[in-house]
């Protein structure tokens, strides 16, 4: 008969909770989804819970580096799950989108970068990924970065270097006023639900881009990134003629950090719409659409509208 296992200390158990919100938001930003990111976390609580005959904190003097330690390398033993997904992927593929409303898991709410930061992130190798999230993000020295993923500071170094350069090549660094966004974002979504050309055009960067993504899940949803003005209004004021989903509603809602829109079907999630804007701020340059039902478990309907 075997032994049962030691019971682990209620000290463990709220040191692991305190740092869960910050061990959530650098896995989700590794990863891009939270399916993925709550089994790291439970990953990461048993290897916890089974250090030292479930006596964890002996002989760990910060364990918060602790934590972070293990998450990290559970997250990235992940990303080779997650790419076999990818190869066989229905469309566009984007980020599990963290919608912010009231009901939301205080974890939900943790520091997370923005979707379309998030869609450059996953052209980064999983090392890159890593290093950029624990420094750009998280502002984890080279050093200590060093210490979680078992390299040198060196390597961290030319890791860091690689990552910057190909992100911010790919995004220039630039942050919309607040007030601006959620101008951009109503606008256009009046324009893209009302079906108005003229709108649409005047709000629309030439070079915007469509990602929508259903995972084979939404008949709507296109295979391919729908390039151009021209193009993306035809797309939107097509959708708008065929009516959309029954009993429709709209919501504001906070997505990534980023002022977005969920529609509701219903009492069901039928689509999270958020918009890039340009260095300007007075156009959309970038719409991501998800309409993946399977990534929109955790968006709820109630919350501020």
């Amino acid at each position: 008969m075997s032994e049962s296992p030691v019971p682990v200390t209620d000290e463990a158990t709220a040191v692991f909770v305190d740092h869960r919100e910050l061990l959530f938001g650098v896995v989700y930003n590794m990863l891009g989804s939270v399916a993925d990111t709550e089994d790291v976390l439970q990953d990461t609580w048993l290897s916890w819970t089974a250090r030292n005959d479930g006596s964890p904190l002996d002989g760990i003097a910060n364990p918060r580096a602790y934590l972070v330690r293990i998450a990290v390398n559970h997250a990235l033993g992940r990303r080779a799950a997650i790419s076999r997904r990818r190869e066989t992927y229905v469309g566009p593929w984007l980020p599990e989108p963290l919608v912010d409303d009231d009901g939301t898991d205080p974890a939900l709410r943790a520091e997370s970068v923005s979707m379309a930061l998030l869609v450059v992130l996953e052209s980064l190798s999983p090392l890159e990924r890593a290093v950029f999230v624990l420094n750009e993000v998280f502002g984890y020295a080279h050093t200590e970065i060093a210490d979680i993923i078992d390299r040198t500071p060196a390597a961290v170094r030319q890791l860091a270097h690689r990552a910057r350069g190909h992100v911010h090549a790919r995004r220039p660094l630039y942050e919309a006023h607040p007030r601006v966004r959620r101008e951009a974002t109503e606008r256009f979504v009046r324009a893209a639900l009302g079906g108005d050309i003229a709108a649409l055009m005047e709000i629309l960067a030439p070079d915007v881009t469509v990602w929508t993504d259903g995972g084979g899940n939404r008949r709507a949803a296109g295979l391919r990134p729908v390039h151009g003005r021209d193009k993306v209004v035809r797309l939107l004021t097509g959708f708008a003629s065929r009516g959309g989903p029954k009993n429709m509603e709209l919501r504001y809602r906070r997505v990534n950090g980023d002022d977005a829109a969920v529609l509701f079907e219903d009492e069901s999630p039928y689509a999270v719409m958020v918009m890039d804007l340009t260095p300007q701020g007075d156009q959309v340059s970038g719409v991501y659409i998800v309409t993946n039902p399977d990534k929109l478990t955790h968006v709820h309907k109630e919350g501020e509208q």
